[in-house]
């Protein structure tokens, strides 16, 4: 008997060691930094904002002009709840993802008090085609962008899970946004942004060098409406990969670099 539990022992260890070591993954030398956007157009990008059917870049909400990707409200008379997200083509799992970006000018008339220099890039996002016309954001891991309005510290590269969870310091958060260990930069001033990914691991969050909030175990959150749609067949409820889309949340925001190093499983 002694000996037959040992033998299950070992075989629910040996089960769990596989299951975290397909959420790790390590640097690869060799790996090339991959320009997401080519500093000329939009292409490999497809915006989506709330309202819109995919591909509708209502008001020319994302644009190119003198080599910088920027999102803007000029063609706006408010902001009316336009939350938008510019989607890249592609999904990831294992990466290094590298932003350049500063908040510019003043936000949309209409635009809510919390989203003052406030944008992000999401991360492990649901597909395009999934996203709901009226929906607001995907569920997804948001690296949150926060400017400094002039009074108060506001840390950037924050943290905020719609429709998502995490570990965080070892235990699952069921909150909504965790603030970063960051500094608070001015309005203008470029930003360095990078996101180290592993899979359904460790996740960091780097600002202009330094490692400011760290987690991992990005899920599925159950009290999500959208949970029982986008649970795969198999019942897993951690993300091991998704979309990456740029954010859009009333305040004008210029990304002048976005690239990805993919890191070997």
């Amino acid at each position: 008997m002694k000996k037959n539990n040992a033998f299950k022992g070992s075989g629910l260890l040996l089960l769990l060691l596989v299951i975290l070591s397909g959420c790790q993954s390590k640097k690869n030398p060799e790996s090339e930094w991959i320009q997401l956007f080519n500093g000329r157009d939009l292409e490999g990008w497809t915006p989506k904002i709330r309202g819109y059917e995919a591909g509708d870049n209502f008001a020319n909400t994302f644009r190119v002009e003198d080599g910088l990707l920027k999102v803007r409200y000029d063609g706006y008379d408010t902001f009316d709840n336009r939350y938008g997200h510019l989607f890249y083509k592609d999904t990831f799992s294992h990466y290094l993802l590298r932003i350049e970006y500063r908040f510019a000018g003043e936000q949309c008339p209409g635009g809510p008090g919390w989203a003052l220099r406030n944008s992000g890039v999401m991360i492990h996002g649901q597909s395009l085609e999934s996203m709901e016309k009226d929906q607001d954001f995907p569920v997804s891991i948001e690296v949150q962008f926060l400017g400094g309005d002039g009074t108060s510290e506001r840390s950037t590269g924050n943290l905020c899970t719609p429709g998502t969870n995490v570990v965080l310091n070892g235990q699952l958060q069921l909150d909504h946004c965790f603030s970063s260990a960051s500094k608070t930069y001015p309005d203008g001033e470029w930003v360095t942004a990078e996101v180290e990914v592993h899979g359904c691991g460790v996740i960091r969050h780097i600002i202009n060098g330094d490692t400011v909030i760290t987690y991992e175990q990005p899920q599925l959150d159950s009290r999500d409406p959208s949970f029982f749609k986008l649970l795969p067949a198999n019942g897993d409820s951690l993300l091991h990969g998704g979309t990456i889309s740029l954010q859009g949340e009333s305040h004008p925001i210029d990304f002048r670099k976005v690239e990805i190093k993919i890191l070997e499983e």
